[in-house]
């Protein structure tokens, strides 16, 4: 069974007992909830392992753990990105314009379902084929019958391409985004910068969406970014930087995920902490850019007392058991897979 550490006996790791830690310039006091950040990852880390082995429940006997939802520790690990990886980006045609306009074209909706529904009545995705009419005519039917188009995952503000409904607009994105030669600037950019830029010049693609669309493309073999060339701080983690660091954090946010991610394995060592990340994959960029999302939600119960940007006080969404097997297929290129 998997414990969420709280002794604070062995609670603080080496460079906050020394007063401090020293991040582009500027020296951050560190909260309790700086520890809680590496207590949290290696507890969740440990509970989707034990759930990997077939391990029956309970897998942790933390409370908040157990009555609340939280995301993997690897994002690439989540249910959605999984789906992504295996069922869009790897499935069909290998072409970087197809790869590119399916992993596009599930991300903006980010809803298996959607995904589903568009390849059960079109039949295989490939941007050759593509009829905005058809697509459309698919997508209303199901919003006319009540279905939910978007997951509430993150919001996706459509664009004003002159259309009424919603998911017209992003169809006219999408089309915005093939015909203007975005994947091909996107692959032939030098830095994961250039391409995050390329993608930022699209409307409604504001920093935080251009970064996790990105993110997304980058699990494709046509690309070739490292996790940590580069890091979008969003709110959610924007959050739980000022709950871990207070307000001398505020505006290098990225330079404090670059730390983290840096500096992971002295502070797992320094709290006693097992963590042999993904098969032997430390926490990247993104990963540490998500924990702290995730530690800012679990913040609100375990450490009410020490504030956020946003004022939230409670996690929304409880934890349930979802029956269907749990995938762990990574992108080849990593070398993860058995």
């Amino acid at each position: 069974m998997v414990t969420l550490v709280q002794d604070r006996q062995a609670a603080s790791s080496s460079q906050r007992a020394s007063g401090g830690v020293r991040v582009a310039g500027r020296t951050l006091r560190p909260t309790p909830v700086f520890d809680t950040y590496w207590r949290f990852a290696a507890a969740r880390q440990a509970v989707y392992e034990a759930r990997l082995t077939g391990r029956r429940q309970p897998w942790t006997d933390d409370p908040i753990l157990s009555r609340h939802r939280f995301t993997n520790c690897y994002r690439a690990a989540d249910r959605v990105s999984q789906a992504v990886i295996g069922d869009v980006i790897y499935q069909g045609p290998q072409d970087w314009d197809d790869v590119f306009f399916r992993t596009l074209l599930f991300k903006i909706f980010n809803k298996e379902s959607t995904w589903q529904l568009l390849t059960r009545e079109l039949g295989e995705v490939r941007w050759a084929d593509y009829d905005y009419r058809e697509f459309d005519r698919v997508l209303s039917a199901a919003f006319a019958a009540g279905e939910r188009l978007y997951s509430a995952a993150y919001i996706v503000p459509p664009p004003q391409l002159g259309e009424e409904r919603k998911h017209r607009n992003h169809l006219r994105l999408l089309e915005m985004l093939m015909t203007s030669g975005a994947p091909e600037r996107v692959s032939e950019a030098a830095s994961m910068r250039d391409a995050y830029e390329v993608l930022l010049g699209y409307p409604a693609l504001g920093p935080f969406l251009a970064y996790q669309f990105l993110i997304d493309l980058n699990y494709a073999p046509h690309l070739a970014f490292s996790e940590m060339d580069f890091v979008v701080p969003g709110p959610g983690a924007r959050d739980g930087i000022r709950k871990c660091f207070g307000a001398a954090s505020d505006g290098i946010e990225a330079e404090v995920i670059r730390y983290m991610a840096e500096t992971q394995q002295e502070h797992f060592a320094g709290l006693g902490l097992s963590f042999g990340g993904l098969k032997g994959r430390p926490l990247q960029l993104i990963d540490c850019q998500n924990l702290f999302c995730e530690v800012d939600k679990y913040a609100r119960v375990a450490h009410p007392d020490i504030a956020g940007i946003s004022g939230r006080s409670r996690i929304k969404q409880s934890y349930r058991q979802d029956g269907a097997p749990l995938r762990a297929w990574f992108p080849p290129k990593w070398g993860l897979n058995s």
